[in-house]
């Protein structure tokens, strides 16, 4: 197969598809690949580094898109990719389309072939190509939300972890899966007060595990989030819905009952967030104040630590990569149930379910 390794365009990413060892591994396994011109410059990987394992470098975008069979990129292709694309194209990446009616209809249009690494499930239940992105943008999270507490930033003032003689700072975080989990880790590591809100009693089980008193944990409802936001010197919203849009758990007329200055970081941006008032923002001016608070709402945070967000998404999106390569679309998602879980759209068909209810577009079952 033709692998094409697209340089990302999407402001201040970074990252990269494939390293030079997955270009490696597809040339190993009798493909070639077409590496976009530094496309992985960002990631800390040469031209020359992708040319020593048999990738071949293209300067011409069209030229590389018109002959690829698969496209290999990190983010959702943007509104000036779309017409790069041609039908029965496979497209690997994320894709985030629940919250992107104009990038689903574009790839309807085109017919691609769209793999997207958040609705590809595992045997256990989760979603290991998410997984490693969800770890980094809870830890970011914290560890953002912490910056932006400085005055200089815009925050509060607010040490976290305090000092002797003095409170630290809480730490409010809704939703305790992957990226719940790795922020709550970052904000117990600083010594805040750290609580955390999910709907799963057995989750807030594993919390109460494995942090003891170091955590408070409460049932996810409108009575303890507004109870929880009021003391809140930093709020991380960590919800996430597979394939669908995140839900609204915070309004704008519920942050003038936080503190002036408080943080709020959505890592939920990507499926639309899950405050009311989030928009997507980038790197070069990450923050904007709603009713006096700050909000944190970057939709590529992992982007901003290129070089171990890349290594970390592609130890998981190779193996599958690689399937789809060999064996050819059809055959490796026939072989593979979760593989066709990450299947979003087929032929001008929606094929994920919650997708389609999510963008209110007709949804369609494929079978291979």
């Amino acid at each position: 197969m033709k692998i094409g390794l697209v340089k990302e365009i999407k402001v201040h990413e970074y990252r990269v598809g494939l390293t030079p060892d997955c270009v490696d591994a597809y040339v190993k396994n009798g493909h070639t690949v077409f590496v976009e011109k530094d496309a992985g410059i960002g990631a800390g990987f040469s031209n020359e580094s992708y040319e020593a394992v048999g990738g071949t470098i293209i300067t011409d975008k069209k030229k590389l898109f018109d002959d690829s069979e698969m496209i290999v990129k990190v983010k959702e292709p943007l509104a000036e990719e779309y017409d790069l694309f041609h039908e029965g194209q496979i497209l690997y990446t994320y894709l985030h389309i629940a919250a992107d009616k104009p990038q689903a209809l574009a790839l309807l249009e085109k017919k691609v072939k769209a793999i997207a690494y958040e609705t590809i499930t595992s045997r256990e239940g989760g979603l290991p190509c998410l997984t490693p992105m969800s770890e980094i943008a809870g830890r970011l999270a914290t560890q953002e939300g912490a910056k932006y507490l400085e005055k200089p930033f815009g925050g509060r003032g607010v040490l976290l972890g305090g000092v002797p003689g003095v409170q630290r700072g809480n730490v409010v975080i809704i939703g305790g899966g992957i990226v719940g989990l790795n922020a709550c880790k970052m904000a117990v590591g600083l010594g805040a007060n750290v609580t955390v809100l999910d709907i799963s009693a057995s989750r807030l089980a594993f919390y109460d595990d494995l942090f003891g008193s170091q955590v408070t944990t409460l049932f996810s409802n409108r009575s303890n989030i507004v109870k929880s936001i009021k003391e809140a010197d930093l709020v991380i919203g960590a919800v996430l819905i597979p394939g669908a849009a995140a839900p609204k758990l915070i309004s704008k007329e519920d942050l003038k009952l936080m503190k002036k200055a408080a943080v709020i970081v959505d890592v939920a941006i990507d499926q639309g967030g899950c405050f009311e008032t989030s928009k997507a923002t980038y790197h070069d001016n990450p923050t904007f104040v709603v009713n006096d608070v700050l909000h944190y709402c970057v939709a590529n945070m992992p982007g901003a630590v290129s070089l171990t967000s890349t290594l970390a998404l592609t130890s998981t999106t190779l193996r599958h990569g690689l399937a789809i390569a060999n064996k050819g679309l059809e055959k490796a998602l026939a072989d593979d149930k979760h593989l066709l879980n990450g299947l979003n759209t087929y032929d001008g068909k929606l094929t994920n379910e919650p997708v389609a209810i999510s963008l209110d577009l007709p949804f369609e079952a494929v079978t291979f």
